[in-house]
């Protein structure tokens, strides 16, 4: 063991395997601003887990770290990493960065694997995925109205009435000089935004909105971004979706249909839908939006990955590829009849230092405004693909160019336009929001197809 620590802090262990070799999980790295000794402004680094199976807070750490992250693979002993980096690390000073990166499931080792089994536990044993974005909104809509001392009790009793109340606002706003605030018929498919709300609410409203008064649909299929998990294909769910408005049932149908199809292996990852916010997030709209009188509409839920690798096969060759998953669901939604709304849950570009690239977006320099300038004009372009029905001409053009500015749903919108295979496609509405320092920009974009 290592020297002693404070009881309240983990300690390291030569003799564990994990601790003596440590191999780190997917990490995502945030800035975290705080005060040094002095006082004076600084920036840390937060760590926290990429995939969200970790329940324990993000750890805080010195941002000289990132210099030891890309070492921590499994291959080298503690030894080997503190020569290989210098600049002054010591043994003493890296084994209590491994204790506290193996406490918090951020590497591979017994505390992680019974993270892992736990939750998966919980995830197959549960009818209902609990919430999470959409919980922590209706959290906060409670908070503001009642102020800080707002009590669990008071957010589970009126955290939904919050939420429809903030949606019709949003709704309102958005559509109050529109010239058709409501659609005249059913789409047979939408693309609204997966950003959080309070950066994406304009777009959101623009597609959702308009459906408050159209025929009800039989079901609804939500086409995802698999952002955290581990499924190289399309991944779906089986099951159902519990928010602040009350339960939605899982598609019983339609999970039958698609298993008959594709087989077990489209659920192989379902575990990847457990923190999943791009499916969670249109949930509320679909109960507020379509099924007002209490009575809940089927969803079926999949995540779809990108087909611009590997030419929409999964990514290793093991997983449901796109042509598949689009042939399986456009022949089960003929089998099923009835009404089916197929929604994606997409957004476009992500850019700035927040994504890697070197300067902030922010500011009227000609630099900083033309950047900005191309975002828009590159997301129109991809855009008109999508409004002239050309998911293969998307995918082309995306693959192409390398996918510049990192939309992360060409996946769910493609397969969106190849199952519904729409006569005409409408952009109702183009936004991008940006943080006042530039770091992060993300666009979205609401669209319908009949």
């Amino acid at each position: 063991m290592s020297e002693s620590a404070p009881a309240d802090q983990p300690t390291f262990d030569a003799s564990a395997a994990h601790h003596a070799a440590p191999k780190l999980r997917a990490v995502r790295g945030f800035p975290v601003p705080a005060k040094g000794p002095d006082g004076q402004q600084v920036v840390l680094l937060g760590l926290a887990d990429a995939t969200q199976i970790s329940d324990r807070p993000p750890l805080v750490v010195s941002p000289a770290i990132q210099h030891v992250l890309p070492l921590l693979d499994g291959s080298r002993s503690i030894y080997e990493i503190v020569s290989q980096v210098g600049k002054g690390l010591t043994r003493e000073a890296l084994e209590p960065l491994v204790a506290q990166l193996d406490a918090a499931g951020l590497l591979f080792g017994p505390v992680f694997d019974d993270m892992l089994a736990r939750m998966r536990a919980a995830f197959d044993g549960a009818e209902l995925l609990p919430p999470g974005s959409t919980a922590a909104v209706a959290d906060a809509l409670v908070t503001q109205a009642l102020g800080g001392e707002a009590t669990d009790a008071q957010k589970a009793e009126m955290g939904g009435d919050k939420l429809r109340e903030a949606m019709d606002s949003w709704i309102d706003a958005a559509l109050k000089d529109a010239d058709d605030p409501a659609f005249d018929e059913l789409p047979k498919a939408l693309i609204a935004p997966h950003i959080d709300y309070a950066r994406g609410w304009m777009n959101y409203a623009h597609a959702w909105g308009r459906m408050r008064v159209v025929d009800r649909p039989d079901r609804v299929v939500i086409l995802g971004t698999n952002h955290f998990g581990r499924g190289t294909g399309v991944v779906g769910c089986d099951k159902g979706y519990r928010t602040a408005l009350g339960d939605v049932p899982k598609d019983a149908a339609m999970e039958a249909a698609l298993r008959e199809r594709l087989g077990d292996v489209l659920f192989e990852h379902r575990y990847d839908h457990e923190n999943e916010h791009s499916i969670e997030l249109q949930i509320p709209w679909v109960q507020h939006c379509l099924a007002s009188d209490g009575d809940p509409i089927p969803v079926f839920g999949a995540l779809v990955h990108d087909p611009t690798v590997n030419n929409g096969e999964s990514y290793d060759g093991t997983g449901v590829s796109m042509d598949a998953f689009v042939e399986a669901l456009r022949d089960s939604i003929e089998a099923l009849g009835g009404r089916t709304l197929v929604i994606a849950s997409a957004d476009l570009s992500h850019v700035g230092p927040a994504f890697g690239d070197q300067k902030p977006l922010a500011g009227d320099e000609p630099e900083q405004t033309q950047a900005r300038e191309n975002v828009v004009k590159h997301d129109q372009e991809m855009l008109g693909h999508v409004v002239n029905h050309q998911p293969d001409e998307l995918i082309s053009a995306m693959a192409w160019q390398s996918n510049p500015t990192r939309w992360c749903s060409i996946g769910n919108m493609t397969a969106a336009l190849r199952v519904v295979e729409p006569e005409q496609v409408r952009l109702l509405n183009y936004a991008a929001a940006m943080d006042s320092q530039g770091f992060s920009l993300v666009s979205s974009a609401a669209l319908a197809m009949w």
